[in-house]
Order: structure tokens, then C-alpha cells, then sequence
């Protein structure tokens, strides 16, 4: 699994001349740390939450199983060791439209759902991470029902 994960790192996502990565491999990135920090907010992840972030980072990318699993447990450490949301939130606003963040706002609300549980942190960080988004708060709200239809 440790060469799995050095592997994807190195030819998805790591910086350089001989990398495969691209300017989407970051995004994929830092969207799923996102991901993350949403389900790290309630100071617990659950087996639920983690299932939910695979799942959905692997429908959303369009990646194998492996590829998904490696890409979560990168964007994992990656989620433990920032210190803000901003590296995260100004990559994505760089790169995304308006309806890839909301749709991302969403998938953030189904993490927050995956535990049956929606803790006031996780609404909190959500709002935090809406508005670093530049999401519209109409939006925020409608993203969070849809989500919560969906489970």
C-alpha cells in the first residue's frame, strides 16, 4: 500500500518535470482534503465518513477503486497537516466555476450527513468553507437539502 500511495503521489499529484501531474490532479487534492476537514470538524471520523468521501471522490474524478482509495489517504495526511483552509479553498476557486463548487459544497454536506449526525462544528465549517468559496449562501442552503435528500 506505501508503494501504492508514493506512486500515485509521484506521478498524479508531486511537482516536477517528470510528473504526470496536472493542474485537475491538485484539485482532486485539495477537494478531498476538503473533504476531509469536513469530517475531522466533529473531532471524530467515522467508518461512514470515510466510506462517503471514497465513494464520492470516486464517482466525481472517475478514478479505479485503488486510485480512490490512495487519493483519500493522501488527501487525509494532507487534511492533518494544514494549518488553514486557504491552500485548499484558492486552488479550487482558481480553477473551478461556480457549479463545481457548489456541487463540491454538497458532497462536503453528504460527508458531514454520512454519520446520521450533523454536529453544530460541521455546520459551522461549512458556512466558514461556503463563504471561502464564494458560495452564495442560497446556494450553501440549497446544497445542504439536496444533500440531505440523498441520503
Amino acid at each position: 500500500m506505501i508503494r501504492s500511495i508514493k506512486n500515485f503521489y509521484n506521478t498524479k499529484i508531486a511537482k516536477g518535470a517528470e510528473s504526470e501531474a496536472t493542474p485537475e490532479n491538485h484539485m482532486q487534492l485539495a477537494a478531498a482534503a476538503l473533504l476531509f476537514e469536513v469530517s475531522r470538524s466533529d473531532f471524530s471520523i467515522d467508518n461512514p465518513e470515510r466510506e462517503k468521501i471514497q465513494e464520492l471522490v470516486q464517482s466525481q474524478f472517475d478514478l479505479s477503486s485503488d486510485d480512490a482509495e490512495v487519493l483519500t489517504q493522501l488527501a487525509e495526511g494532507q487534511a492533518n497537516k494544514a494549518t488553514s483552509l486557504h491552500g485548499f479553498t484558492s486552488l479550487i476557486n482558481a480553477n473551478w466555476s461556480m457549479e463545481q463548487r457548489v456541487q463540491l459544497i454538497e458532497f462536503m454536506w453528504r460527508v458531514a450527513y454520512a454519520d446520521e449526525h450533523l454536529d453544530a462544528h460541521e455546520i459551522h465549517l461549512m458556512r466558514k468553507i461556503g463563504s471561502l468559496l464564494y458560495v452564495p449562501q442560497q446556494q450553501l442552503v440549497a446544497a445542504k437539502l439536496r444533500a440531505k435528500q440523498h441520503r
